[in-house]
């Protein structure tokens, strides 16, 4: 009798430490999910916020958000995605597309492109990539400033046989060794020019122009 009460009570408190562990498991895990997800959307809102810095704007850009659909061939989605509206009182002056490089070197290229309502360049980001250290990876930030070269560009500066790497008659300077990786982000950069020039009526409200004529 006193070996079944004493297996009794030491089963009873394995079962105690069983669930205050399950507890305290459960209450890490909600605890670092919620840090983890508020430090994905803080780096999230720097990254917009290098494209279109507070002053551009007065609304909260990661919170202003639009439905992209994977059938939009020139982003090239493969699923559905979100961008960004860039709002100035009750005026949309700026958009921020998700891309997508499909042609980089060594797999997919993500990227973010800003694009104001004059149609200009305001910025461009890569999110994700798995280029080559030392040669792709140029399009990083933190190596390199070569995504800058974007800014203030258009449709139509450089003009369309421009739109490529110098090292093709273009106006965009390509990495040593490494072409292939400037080449795809170029190209993308330039859809995405062309997607918020056809599609103006619904990202900003003004109509917009037919393919042909965003593609100058």
């Amino acid at each position: 009798m006193n070996t079944a009460l004493a297996m009794s009570r030491s089963a009873a408190l394995l079962g105690l430490f069983a669930a205050l562990a399950a507890a305290v498991i459960a209450w890490t895990w909600i605890t670092t999910e919620a840090d983890i997800e508020r430090a994905i959307r803080e780096a999230e809102a720097r990254q917009l916020l290098e494209i279109f810095p507070p002053e551009s704007h007065d609304n909260s850009l990661i919170d202003d958000r639009l439905s992209l659909q994977p059938d939009t061939p020139l982003l090239e989605l493969r699923k559905a995605r979100e961008g960004y509206t860039v709002r100035r009182g009750e005026k949309v002056v700026g958009v921020i597309l998700p891309a997508t490089a499909r042609d980089g070197y060594s797999g997919d290229i993500e990227l973010l492109v800003g694009v104001t309502l004059e149609g200009v360049v305001a910025g461009a980001r890569v999110v994700s990539h798995r280029e080559t250290p030392g040669l792709g990876d140029g399009i990083d930030m933190r190596k390199s400033q070569w995504m800058l070269s974007f800014d203030g560009r258009s449709l139509t500066a450089p003009k369309k046989s421009e739109w490529s790497v110098k090292k093709e008659g273009g106006y965009f300077d390509q990495f040593t060794g490494a072409t292939v990786t400037p080449r795809a982000v170029v190209a993308a950069v330039r859809r995405t020019l062309e997607y918020q020039a056809i599609h103006r009526a619904e990202l900003f409200g003004t109509a917009g122009v037919s393919p042909e004529e965003a593609n100058p």
